[in-house]
């Protein structure tokens, strides 16, 4: 099975468990989440799906439910001065680079509330030919994702202030 036949799949599924249950409005959602992510997850999985399961999160993100966090960041970002990017910047709601000033605020926004296309963004980049990526912050969760998807990129964990000068000495 390929990969956009499973993104197009899940986004069916989606599609049809709200047209379906349309008393799933944020009020609604609140007191039911988790007894309708596990019957997202059965459709999902009764529809062909390789692997569904909940993932422990704080809140809703990347869907409806934060679209009012979305007219927060919305707001917020109309007063901030953002510059064309030196290197494009692979936005993960559209999975391809982005360099427009504008484009990546209406990005940011759409963000908060559309999917994340995380494995498209690596494969959209693995094909545009990057070998390497390195994770600055605390963790290894996103280099973990990067080489399950797509093991011929190089993955570098910078978290801690020795790391970081390793990283500056390489590209010396």
């Amino acid at each position: 099975r390929k990969l956009n036949d499973d993104v197009a799949m899940m986004t069916e599924v989606i599609a049809q468990e709200q047209a379906g249950r349309k008393e799933l409005e944020v009020k609604v959602m609140q007191a039911m989440d988790q007894k309708c992510l596990a019957l997202h997850v059965e459709l999902a999985k009764e529809k062909g799906a390789k692997r569904a399961v909940l993932l422990p999160v704080s809140a809703p993100f990347h869907c409806q439910l934060m679209e009012p966090a979305a007219e927060v960041m919305a707001k917020a970002l109309a007063e901030v001065d953002i510059n064309r990017p030196v290197v494009p910047v692979v936005a993960n709601v559209v999975a391809e680079a982005v360099s427009d000033p504008a484009t990546i605020r209406s990005l940011l926004v759409n963000q908060v509330t559309g999917s994340v296309r995380w494995r498209e963004s690596v494969a959209w980049m693995a094909g545009q030919g990057v070998d390497a990526i390195w994770e600055v912050g605390a963790g290894k969760a996103l280099s973990g994702m990067v080489r399950r998807i797509e093991r011929s990129i190089a993955c570098t964990a910078i978290g801690t202030p020795e790391d970081v000068q390793k990283a500056v000495a390489s590209l010396a």
